[in-house]
């Protein structure tokens, strides 16, 4: 099965995230055809999944980690992009790994979150992690 898996990039209002690719300015992606559970997202942005689990984050940058700079948001997906990366690089300046960097620590954070974090904060990634799991049970 193959599955595209995007940054929003911004808020979602619908459910389909295909209606939120073509009507989203500067990208206006057109549906190549198809189905709705092979397209999803990460909204706003992959960093809000990082901070679903602080504590793995706290377990990543060890000391001086600022967990107190992150949004204690239940619903990360409403926090937006520039908030995210703002209070990252908040939280993560005074640690010996450095301010957080999308390519050089994301990789490593997401071998770390737990799932089912995230999953209970972010409700598209738990569409794709049921989607998923529903793909591979009918196969």
């Amino acid at each position: 099965m193959n599955v595209l898996l995007v940054d929003a990039e911004g808020p979602v209002t619908c459910r389909d995230p295909w209606q939120h690719l073509k009507a989203r300015p500067g990208d206006r992606w057109d549906n190549p055809g198809a189905e709705d559970k092979h397209c999803h997202l990460m909204v706003q942005t992959m960093e809000a999944w990082l901070i679903a689990d602080p504590r793995k984050l706290q377990e990543y940058y060890g000391s001086g980690f600022r967990e107190q700079s992150l949004p204690k948001s239940l619903d990360v997906e409403q926090v937006p992009k520039a908030t995210l990366l703002q209070t990252l690089e908040q939280a993560t300046r005074n640690t010996k790994k450095g301010t957080y960097h999308k390519t050089r620590h994301a990789a490593h954070i997401l071998e770390l979150i737990r799932p089912e974090e995230v999953q209970r904060k972010a409700r598209f990634c738990k569409r794709l992690f049921e989607t998923l799991a529903t793909e591979i049970d009918t196969m």
